[in-house]
């Protein structure tokens, strides 16, 4: 079997350097490419057990989502593995099933399989498991929500301003009487969105009235339930924001039943701009999230603290953009509108 000093007398470089390549770390482009050309003529292969043995290191991270079906998370997950690629480390993905004790399961088998770091989309907003990992010295990044009494790096969106520019388009468009369909209120970003929704209402000196704020599991089947409860009002919403892609998709699934045009009859705007928002007529109002910076803004962090860079400050809480696309499914219409 070929040895790294075979691939280092190939590629023209020291072993040192081949060994820094195989390790994710950073050396000369030139040499980075003629180490992994190298590497590919003679297919060499890292023994992972001698090499975690002689580095403590197994050039693994562990990434755990709620919910492996959602092309939310997933797609976070797929940018996190794209953007570590190049620095040698592979991923490893877990479900917690949207929960705290499969959370908690999942942590202990990434522990166990001595992962370098682990990137989290918590299910809750508490999760003692976290604190361990720190005090062993596994770097963590939380990713879309915090927890609470937890100091860690993590990059989040900026829920509040995301809903505050949804409810405010729909206000400036004459609407007073505005349903939500919003996240679980135990949830960090349910709790952000929340408080977007709020403060445009303040913002335009209107008054919410409780009965249209309804609060589902993030699934479709609820927002489908949610749409109807709102529906069935005796004064019902001019105008739904759905905080959430799945609990969208089952509120137009509702207003579909209900053969309830869009937007004529009821002006919408929903969340995350994936899959079925593209197909739905009339093509949907939606914020949406970078998806994709997410993840690799997750990866480029965690690479940072495991290969022990400390700098800037601790913990670094990155917030992205979100955008709001304005397109056919919200209506002016006169004020008032009740």
């Amino acid at each position: 079997m070929p040895t790294i000093k075979d691939v280092a007398r190939l590629a023209g470089v020291s072993t040192a350097t081949v060994s820094r390549v195989l390790n994710g770390e950073k050396v000369k482009e030139e040499n980075r490419m003629r180490v992994e050309e190298a590497v590919k003529q003679l297919n060499y292969s890292t023994n992972t057990l001698a090499r975690a043995l002689k580095t403590n290191k197994t050039m693994t991270v562990g990434v755990i989502v709620p919910d492996l079906s959602n092309v939310f998370f997933t797609t976070i997950a797929k940018g996190i593995e794209k953007a570590l690629h190049p620095y040698g480390y592979s991923i490893m993905v877990c479900d917690s099933d949207e929960s705290v004790e499969g959370e908690r399961e999942k942590i202990a088998f990434l522990k166990d399989k001595f992962v370098d770091g682990i990137i989290i989309i918590p299910a809750g907003d508490q999760q003692p498991g976290l604190k361990r990992l720190q005090d062993d010295g596994i770097p963590i990044v939380l990713v879309d929500r915090l927890i609470e009494d937890i100091q860690a790096d993590a990059v989040l969106v900026d829920n509040t301003n995301g809903a505050y520019d949804a409810v405010e388009h729909l206000i400036v468009n004459g609407h007073r009487r505005i349903g939500l369909i919003s996240g679980p209120r135990h949830i960090f970003v349910g709790k952000e969105r929340l408080i977007g929704y709020e403060r445009a209402y303040t913002d335009y000196q209107l008054s919410i009235d409780p009965e249209i704020v309804k609060y589902g599991d993030l699934h479709i089947e609820s927002g489908y339930k949610l749409m109807n409860e709102l529906l069935d009002l005796p004064s019902p919403p001019t105008a739904i924001f759905a905080a959430n892609y799945y609990m969208s998709i089952g509120a137009i699934m509702a207003a579909n039943e209900r053969h309830i045009n869009i937007p004529e009859e009821l002006s919408f705007i929903g969340f995350d701009d994936i899959e079925l928002t593209k197909v739905i007529k009339p093509p949907l109002t939606v914020v949406v999230q970078p998806m994709d910076k997410m993840g690799q803004a997750a990866a480029e962090l965690i690479y940072k603290r495991m290969t022990g860079d400390d700098s800037g400050p601790f913990p670094a809480i990155l917030r992205l953009k979100t955008q709001l696309i304005k397109r056919e499914s919200v209506k002016k219409v006169n004020y008032p509108c009740l």
